[in-house]
């Protein structure tokens, strides 16, 4: 009964004059609709008066169409005729239709909810890309609108259909040259924004569209000519077409490059004078120049103050009076704050936050009556009373995160001599930690109280722990030392009971897989901070502190939880990253690794802080003991197996309290041999006592330059403006200074083939002096055992600057490319005239013993020789990249590798699969296996490229790799068979693409179950 009345209800709610449309509408359809018994009813017709009958009855129809009746089943069964009569009519692009069924169309997307619409999206996209660039501008400007509507709110499952239809109806060309014959005059205003919208839109939406524009230098020369126009009026449109381009690193670089006329009129946009949405945008887009931190440093370098200046005026501006943001000025404030997340990385933009207020900035947004502060000299008591009161407010919560992530930014990249009388307001800086402080126990406090519709204030939690984590560690004095007194202050009442309350719950997690990750990366955060206060600090040892971060170290090292699901901070979170393409992959010093980070942070810091004793297997700190080489082994594996910078910082940093100093990694090991078994040396070190030490002049030249002073030479036949140990032909022989000690020498260069060494207190001071004279400062730094400066650089072991002119002078063979034939290459003495590198027998002996038992086998120490090895120069540059620096180079990426045809991607692949086969034979499953992956990563869904990849690899019998490319055509096996793509191939190659056809049909029914 219930449901029939609700029916009845329902049927009522449209209207009779409705009804009448609706009847109207199909007497019309019906005009147009032809039966076949092939095809069935469609609806084709070419008599215009029809057409235009048709297309007056659906506006009509649409006209009357209220919301709540969209979801009469009536309607809905009406759509799909009304698609199909107007996609009809805009096939036939008839003069005197075309106008009225491009606005019909117009006002069906705007009124159908994308759910209903969706299912005709592959329908409408076709005929009005083909459309965009028709010559009544009344059509084309329909169809843009049409199109944008249509796209921005496109599902994921349909995108790649779309994205076929549109390169297929070559949408992005039409598209600019709209914008382009806007430009000449020969187009109206009325369509120059619908297109740069649209083009916006399918720039953001998928990458490989993106070359077509950056690449194409008369359009970008026009942008930028449209936008410096002060007297334009559609600046909004320009610049978000700007930050989509600039999604691509290779396109943000062509911006950049037009020099700092584009950022003054990006800052001028920025401007209070300029309307809301036009500010938004160029905040946007600065944002977009700033996704990457080289593309950062650029861009600061040629407009770093006014952009600061903008920026923080931006996330100022709001009613003094009432001390409120207004509402519609929220999304500037936070658009604002996001590109001031730019404080991430040092930099002298830093110096202008500071002098353009930012700390009373980010107070005045923290809290709503922060001008209490100023009325008179508060105890602390009263300041923390103030700050609880503000905080418990609703007052601008938006902006929370970015407030405390900008404040720890700030705090941790601040210099050492930092003075807040002089750089800042002190009242404000003070406050500021003290509303951080209490924001910081207020989230461990929480404990279980957290439920899941809390999430927005985990994540303000989350923001505010890490902001006083990075305040006590700040090189700033000043900031350090008041958090520390802060937090100390805070933590009084209930210090001890929260710190086991987090140890306790680390070390259940650890032994478990079901946790709240959020949760517990406040919790390892809040344990970092604790064990930054001296009082605290014996109670974590009294707890068994190191037990539990060790055992969490250990945890995280296992795999056990899933690494991109972390982040540190919400940048990691913008929207923009998650459709940027061709940008240098790499890692923010932070990284996703906050868990571990946070674990060694902590580690590190309570192992370099508690007094310890140790013997040869063991360690004790707090009393408890542990296995020394255990200890060791867990910490090299961070450090060598772990991407993120400061997680590898932070390992070395726990490892010299274990007597480790340096940066273990997996090349060093590899060219340590050379120091171990001495061979190919080509320098010896004597010493005053008469010790001789024989070294590496290509090793020391790169790792320690300093160990070969041009005054301390000894050279039998000098004559020469080159040193002689850069002759080959010289005896080269260095006399060391008496102040050398051999142990500490040896030590050293132990860190200078292996990256690290191991030594005991005693020898500690020796090897300062020494690290201090040769200019090494990152070993100087473990020495001291100082803790790592937030965002340095981890240093690489790379020996690549040997390749270089000084590499020809240490040289002592030759490669020389050799791709004709693939026959067993061979070593002879003569001279080189074709594509050759000068390289050392030292390191490619490290790398490779193949080629190690060759040198050995009778090549005469007195000539250089030459190696013909049958692989093309390109394949050879790149073999001779992982044997000096551990890494293959990678192939284009992005829009640029989505933009080539078959062949040549063909072509770029090629040098890795000649690599696969040499590797093989000689015996290198390292590379063989890192050219296989590099090949995997640019196969998905390339059919073509795949297939030619499994005639090449056969003809190289890289079985391997063949079957590995089979299984990327294994799911469209039966497409191939059909469209006879496969009868080029032998009978072999066929049954493997048929096996892992069996096979990956196989895992689906399996998944299936």
């Amino acid at each position: 009964m219930g449901s029939s009345k609700r029916g009845a209800d329902n049927t009522r709610s449209i209207s009779d004059h409705t009804r009448t449309l609706h009847q109207r509408l199909h007497q019309a359809l019906n005009l147009g609709t032809r039966s076949n018994e092939e095809h069935g009813s469609k609806w084709q017709c070419t008599d215009i008066q029809i057409q235009r009958h048709v297309v007056r009855s659906i506006s009509a129809f649409l006209d009357s169409v209220s919301g709540d009746s969209l979801h009469q089943s009536l309607l809905k069964a009406s759509i799909g005729d009304v698609v199909e009569a107007l996609v009809w009519i805009l096939g036939c692009e008839n003069m005197a239709t075309l106008s009225m069924a491009a606005n019909v169309t117009l006002k069906l997307v705007n009124i159908l909810p994308y759910s209903i619409l969706q299912s005709y999206v592959l329908d409408l996209v076709s005929p009005l890309s083909s459309l965009l660039s028709y010559h009544q501008t009344e059509v084309a400007t329909s169809c843009a609108n049409c199109l944008n509507l249509i796209l921005s709110n496109l599902s994921i499952k349909n995108e790649k259909k779309v994205w076929d239809v549109l390169k297929r109806r070559e949408i992005v060309h039409h598209a600019i040259s709209n914008i382009q014959s806007f430009s000449g005059g020969t187009q109206p205003i009325e369509l120059f924004q619908p297109t740069v919208l649209l083009l916006s839109t399918i720039l953001q939406r998928w990458p490989p569209s993106r070359f077509t524009v950056w690449s194409d230098a008369t359009l970008m020369r026009t942008l930028n000519d449209i936008l410096v126009k002060l007297d334009f009026y559609d600046k909004q449109e320009v610049l978000k077409l700007l930050s989509s381009i600039a999604l691509c690193g290779s396109g943000a670089m062509k911006l950049l490059e037009s020099g700092d006329t584009l950022l003054q009129t990006m800052v001028r946009c920025m401007d209070g004078s300029q309307p809301q949405c036009v500010r938004m945008e160029a905040f946007k887009l600065a944002q977009c120049l700033a996704i990457n931190e080289q593309r950062f440093f650029e861009m600061m370098s040629l407009c770093c103050e006014p952009i600061i200046q903008a920026t923080v005026s931006g996330m100022s501006k709001w009613s003094q009076k009432s001390r409120k943001v207004a509402s519609e000025q929220i999304s500037l404030v936070l658009e604002a704050c996001r590109l001031a997340l730019i404080t991430r990385w040092a930099g002298k933009h830093h110096i202008y936050f500071w002098e353009h207020g930012i700390d009373n900035v980010l107070l005045d947004l923290l809290l709503e009556n922060c001008h209490k502060l100023h009325q008179s000299c508060l105890s602390l008591e009263e300041q923390i009373s103030i700050a609880q009161e503000g905080l418990s407010s609703c007052y601008l919560l938006v902006v929370r995160n970015y407030i405390w992530d900008i404040l720890g930014w700030l705090a941790i990249h601040c210099e050492e001599g930092f003075n807040p009388e002089i750089h800042g307001n002190k009242i404000s800086i003070d406050m500021l930690i003290t509303c951080s402080c209490l924001a910081f126990v207020d989230a461990i406090q929480k404990r279980h109280r957290i439920c899941q519709s809390d999430a927005a204030d985990i994540l303000r939690s989350e923001s505010a722990t890490r902001a006083v984590l990075m305040m006590i560690n700040s090189p700033c004095k000043y900031i350090a030392s008041k958090a520390r007194d802060r937090l100390s202050e805070i933590l009084v009442p209930y210090g001890r009971d929260i710190l086991k309350h987090l140890l306790s719950t680390l070390e259940y997690v650890s032994s478990r897989n079901n946790f709240d990750r959020l949760q517990i990366t406040i919790y390892v955060m809040a344990l970092a901070c604790y064990i930054s206060l001296p009082e605290s600090r014996r109670w974590v040892l009294e707890f068994a502190g190191v037990k539990t971060l060790l055992g969490f170290v250990r945890w995280c090292l296992s795999g056990s939880i899933k690494a991109e699901t972390l982040s540190f901070g919400p940048y990691l979170h913008n929207a923009f990253r998650e459709r940027t393409c061709c940008y240098v992959s790499s890692e923010d010093w932070g990284g996703k690794d906050i868990l571990i980070l946070c674990s060694l942070w902590g580690l590190a810091e309570l192992m370099k802080q508690s007094g310890y004793m140790r013997n040869n297997l063991e360690i004790s700190f707090g009393g408890v003991m542990y296995n020394v080489a255990e200890l060791l082994n867990n910490l090299q594996d961070a450090c060598i197996n772990m991407s993120t910078p400061g997680v590898r910082w932070f390992a070395t940093y726990a490892l010299s309290s274990l007597g480790l100093y340096g940066f273990p990694n997996k090349f060093g090991k590899r060219i340590g041999k050379a120091l171990s078994e001495n061979y190919h040396a080509d320098i010896r070190l004597i010493l005053t006592n008469g010790e001789c030490l024989s070294v590496h002049s290509v090793i020391l030249a790169i790792r320690c330059p300093s160990l070969l002073p041009l005054g301390d030479l000894s050279d039998e036949a000098s004559g020469s403006l080159v040193p002689s140990y850069m002759k080959a032909e010289s005896k080269k022989v260095i006399r060391l200074s008496a102040h050398v000690d051999h142990q500490a020498l040896l030590k050293l260069l132990d860190f200078v083939y292996l990256g690290y060494l191991q030594a005991d207190e005693e020898l500690l001071k020796k090897l300062k002096r020494l690290a201090k004279c040769c200019n090494l400062q990152p070993l100087l730094q473990l020495l001291c055992r100082k803790s790592p400066k937030w965002g340095t650089p981890f240093p690489t072991y790379d020996l690549s600057p040997a390749l270089g002119s000084l590499g020809h002078y240490f040289s002592d063979v030759i490669l020389e490319a050799k791709a004709t034939e693939l026959l067993s290459w061979t070593c002879e003495v003569c001279p080189v005239s074709v594509p050759h590198m000068h390289v050392h027998k030292v390191i490619l002996s490290s790398s490779c013993a193949y080629l190690r038992a060759l040198f050995d086998s009778g090549m005469q120490e007195s000539h250089s020789q030459t190696i013909k090895v049958p692989i093309s120069w390109e394949a050879m540059v790149k073999l001779v990249a992982w044997f000096y620096s551990d890494e293959l180079p990678n192939p284009p990426s992005g829009c640029l590798w989505e933009n080539m045809g078959i062949e040549e991607k063909l072509h770029e692949l090629q040098p890795y699969i000649e690599l696969c086969w040499l590797a093989d034979f000689w015996f290198m499953e390292n590379v063989q296996e890192a050219c296989s992956n590099v090949i995997a990563s640019r196969l998905d869904s390339l059919r073509e490229l795949s297939i030619k990849v499994i005639q090449i690899a056969a003809s190289f019998s890289l079985w391997n790799l063949a079957e590995l490319a089979a299984t990327y055509v294994a799911p469209i096996y039966r497409q191939l068979c059909d469209s006879g793509e496969l009868e080029d191939l032998d009978e072999v190659l066929v049954n493997m693409i048929r096996s892992a056809s069996v096979q990956y049909s196989q895992k689906g029914i399996n998944h299936s179950r």
